[in-house]
């Protein structure tokens, strides 16, 4: 019994790893955080947003300051640390990864993602 529990464990594990995408960009707001993504292409969609969400964007511009109070992390496609989502990430003490590439077309609008601003990872679940 003990056996079928154990392999039914390690065939969660490898389902769970094989349904799980990482995006490597870069580390640019300390913190860790698993959220409901939100892709925000233009500001006109800011009314998606939900508290706690992860924005994912091409890049922030200051117009998305208005929406920072409730945001749990931000991914972007491009910029770097000196960049103005990183910038204003760090202010508000959220995690950010930036410099992605592509999170904008291969994350999922309302999927899980766990957003690794120390190590510059993002995990899409599901």
């Amino acid at each position: 019994l003990l056996v079928l529990v154990s392999e039914a464990g390690e065939d969660a594990k490898r389902r769970e790893a094989a349904s799980t995408v990482e995006l490597a960009g870069i580390a640019a707001s300390r913190g860790v955080y698993r959220g409901q993504a939100r892709v925000v292409t233009p500001p006109a969609d800011f009314g998606r947003l939900v508290q706690g969400g992860v924005l994912v964007a091409p890049m922030t511009a200051p117009a998305y300051n208005v929406v920072r109070p409730l945001l749990g992390a931000v991914v972007t496609d491009t910029g770097g640390v000196l960049s103005h989502a990183a910038i204003v990430a760090r202010e508000y003490r959220i995690p950010a990864v930036v410099a992605t590439g592509t999170a904008t077309t291969i994350v999922t609008d309302g999927c899980v993602v766990t957003v690794d601003g120390d190590r510059g990872l993002v995990t899409i679940e599901g």
